[in-house]
């Protein structure tokens, strides 16, 4: 057999796999099966030199080689079955030296365990000690592997071969999975730490995929020999044992409150050191079905490092602490606060892991939020060098963060998602004196002051309820024009970073505080608007994407408001103007893309006025969007196109729309009428030819909505049919167009085809007759379907054999 023969073995092996694939009939099945038997019969696959490196790919392709097809060709080929996948075939070849080949092998393998008759060839073959050697392989990706391949094997072997799950008292294992369980038994009892932890690993990923109820069997008879490695010092796997326990604790069959599990992990949060508990912390109070002194303890364990750093701020405590007492020794958490090395690591991991919970939807155990606010503080405070602490431990930990984004990163990002908790109003005004310092600093990175960014703005809108609820408006009044002064300097900065981020905090200011008054007060009458106009014209395309987005959002407030609170620093039509502009000659990317996307916002909100104002804005849009060269672009004037058919909707069904009132003039226009004026349906249908397939999905879904609002007919007329219609139209010539998938250069819009695209009619008749269905199905095909077709296939064989008729005889 010849090496580009060989090469095609995978693509056969997969059709006859899988039968259901597209092409895939009875006769071409039949083939390729033929012809995978001729190779057989013909002694190619049994010659095959598994030692030839040059050829190396050839056996790693059949090491996928289906069972389905081993058992059709058993017996003959028990042979190659034995050579490929027994104790003496892969590793007596200089081949297996490829980690890819025995990823091959192990996928090999993988594919087989569909069949319980591969299984006991596995087993009594030598496969499983191969598989067992592999566990310990030097690529992390064969290891992996062939722990999933052992935990697929145990799975199938208990459930395929037991009638009744086994017990504690009768534990009668199948064959295959005692051979498995008792590596994993003398695994766990062996002195080297690399075979306890394969075997803790196997497990983890067991208790992931595996609820039945015979993997407590299994447990109960390890868990001893599991919990000692928690106390054990000469054994160090205690931070492979925080997967299992939390793999465990979400599996139902461990659920019982009352079950001995629940001590187990109250041990390991004793026992674990503070960076692994974290994490095993964190694990389970996500859980619902938790008891409550575990969750209990276990917030306690993620909160003792913030603790640590309240009570060292100062000495005697001036405040309460986060916890009444603690679960670990607090000397273990001061040692590491105390070393520069550990300090940055448990404060960073700590901050994370809080911030995922507060980001959680429920929450069940209720925070000390003002006590960890007051603790974030500190520790911003300590990043900053301010205060100096008396205590010796706050000195220490203060020499050490001086200046350490990693931890003032992390800790923002748990004060901004601690600003949608309930309670810390009294240490709103201290908390801006902190961000404000931040903001004005000259050390600040940018990250830290992106970061920084956010945090202000969340609390800012948390500042705005809480005044609007106590009357405390000097104190919000203040507090902004202090932020615009700082934001106006940022605007100038010489780093495009520092510019871009406070172009993305202005965004975020005006999205939560566009309501409030004397937000829009301070911000307009403020310098900011007119820095950020002037950032359309930046040298750097991030920043004046930023700007554009920012604009866009101003004039939601300022030239779209139906009454300003300020006259002056209007914004007015020569801004709508710039964006237009930039949409059509902008070099780069990114800013055309904020501009589509700030229109369809405008659209999608109603910003404008009038129906007609509406259709002329967008058809401005979309005339420019359809040449564009960005298929975001593109993708983004279909965007348009849908929110304005929404409001165009809106508007006719419901005259009283929020957005604006019908005029007379548009109440004798009906929608189809408006889409045609505004020229949509030549980019709708241009779109369904786009280069890239998004646009064109997204342009066939535009159509089929369009087709249900704007066309009586429900379905399109058959193809023949299509020939029938009036040649005035020139559907016919549009459905054997798209037939096609003519590229969009190449598709006329301009009515030399005979398509009147702005004719409602011809629009009418294109809607009912044109098969989107069948254009929606063939955009949504991966390319694949026809690469990989059987059909395909064989046209392959024919090419790589020549085409003589010898050679078509034995392959076709």
């Amino acid at each position: 057999m010849t090496r580009e023969c060989s090469l095609l073995l995978p693509r056969v092996c997969t059709a006859l796999a899988d039968p259901r694939q597209p092409g895939c009939d009875d006769t071409c099945l039949e083939k390729l099966l033929d012809w995978f038997r001729r190779l057989a019969r013909f002694g190619d696959i049994d010659t095959l030199d598994l030692d030839d490196r040059a050829a190396s790919s050839t056996p790693l392709k059949l090491l996928y080689l289906p069972f389905t097809l081993c058992v059709l060709l058993w017996p003959q080929q028990e042979q190659l079955l034995v050579r490929l996948f027994g104790r003496d075939g892969p590793l007596n070849s200089a081949a297996w030296e490829d980690a890819s080949v025995r990823s091959g092998w192990v996928e090999g393998v993988r594919s087989m365990m569909h069949h319980q008759p591969a299984l006991h060839f596995i087993c009594n073959g030598g496969g499983l000690d191969v598989i067992f050697t592999l566990q310990g392989d030097p690529s992390l990706f064969v290891a992996s592997a062939a722990t999933q391949l052992l935990v697929q094997m145990l799975t199938l072997s208990v459930e395929s071969e037991t009638t009744e799950p086994p017990d504690t008292k009768h534990c009668d294992w199948p064959a295959c999975a005692q051979m498995i369980i008792k590596h994993i038994e003398d695994s766990l009892q062996s002195s080297s730490v690399c075979h306890i932890e394969q075997s803790l690993k196997l497990l983890t990923s067991l208790f992931d995929s595996c609820h039945a109820t015979w993997t407590e069997v299994l447990w109960l008879g390890i868990a001893k020999r599991v919990e000692s490695f928690l106390t054990e010092e000469t054994v160090q796997v205690q931070h492979v044992l925080v997967n299992l326990l939390l793999n465990m604790a979400w599996s139902p069959v461990f659920s019982d409150p009352e079950g001995s599990f629940w001590a187990l992990v109250t041990s390991a949060l004793e026992h674990l050191t503070p960076v692994q508990a974290g994490p095993l912390a964190e694990g389970i109070l996500r859980l619902y079905n938790c008891p409550q002194d575990v969750r209990i303890q276990a917030l306690t364990v993620l909160l003792q490092p913030m603790d640590c750093i309240l009570r060292a701020a100062s000495q005697p405590l001036e405040y309460a602490g986060l916890l009444d007492e603690s679960v670990s020794d607090p000397v273990t958490v001061e040692s590491l606060l105390s070393s520069k090395s550990s300090c940055t690591n448990l404060l960073c991991q700590t901050l994370a892991l809080l911030e995922k919970l507060l980001t959680l939807a429920r929450f069940q155990v209720d925070l000390p939020c003002t006590s960890l606010l007051r603790s974030l503080m500190t520790i911003l405070q300590f990043c900053n060098g301010f205060p100096s602490p008396v205590s010796p431990l706050g000195s220490t930990i203060n020499r050490i963060l001086i200046n350490c984004s990693r931890v003032q990163r992390a800790a923002l990002d748990v004060l901004a998602a601690l600003s949608e908790r309930k309670g810390c109003d009294t240490l709103i005004g201290n908390l801006f004196d902190i961000l404000l310092t931040y903001l004005e600093s000259l050390n600040t990175s940018p990250t830290v002051l992106k970061k920084t960014f956010n945090a202000t703005s969340k609390w800012l809108v948390c500042l705005q309820e809480l005044s609007s609820s106590n009357n405390q408006w000097q104190q919000t009044e203040k507090i902004l024009q202090d932020v615009f002064l700082v934001l106006q300097k940022h605007l100038c900065s010489p780093c495009w970073e520092v510019r871009d981020s406070s172009l993305e905090f202005l965004t975020a200011l005006i999205e939560g505080l566009k309501d409030r008054d004397e937000f829009r007060q301070s911000l307009l009458s403020s310098e900011v608007p007119k820095l950020t106009e002037n950032l359309l014209e930046d040298s750097e395309s991030y920043v004046r994407a930023s700007a554009v987005t920012a604009v866009g959002h101003l004039a939601c407030i300022t030239y779209f408001a139906p009454e300003s609170p300020v006259t002056g620093n209007q914004y007015n039509k020569e801004t709508i103007a710039k964006l237009q502009e930039i949409l059509s000659t902008d070099s780069e990317g990114f800013p055309r893309r904020a501009v589509i996307s700030i229109f369809t916002k405008w659209v999608r909100e109603g910003c404008t006025f009038h129906l007609e104002d509406t259709e002329q804005f967008v058809s401005r849009v979309i005339q420019i969007v359809e040449h564009d060269l960005d298929w975001e672009v593109r993708l983004g004037g279909l965007d348009l196109v849908e929110a304005f058919y929404s409001q165009t909707i809106c508007l006719f069904n419901r005259p009283k729309c929020l957005y604006a009132s019908v005029t007379p003039a548009a109440q004798q226009n009906g929608p189809l009428q408006i889409f045609c004026r505004a020229k949509l349906f030549s980019f709708l249908f241009r779109s369904l030819c786009d280069y890239d397939k998004p646009v064109g999905q997204r342009a066939c879904n535009i159509l089929l909505v369009l087709r249900s609002s704007f066309s009586p007919i429900s379905s399109p007329k058959d193809s023949q049919e299509t020939g029938d219609l009036p040649a005035g139209h020139g559907i016919a010539w549009l459905q054997s167009t798209l037939r096609q998938g003519s590229l969009a250069h190449n598709f006329p819009t301009d009515g030399s085809n005979g398509v009147d695209f702005e004719d409602p009619e011809s629009m009418m008749v294109a809607l009912a007759t044109v098969d989107l269905i069948e254009l929606h199905d063939e955009l949504n095909k991966s390319s694949y379907h026809i690469e990989e077709s059987p059909q395909s296939l064989l046209q392959d064989i024919l090419a790589t054999v020549g085409t003589i008729e010898e050679n078509e005889a034995d392959c076709y």
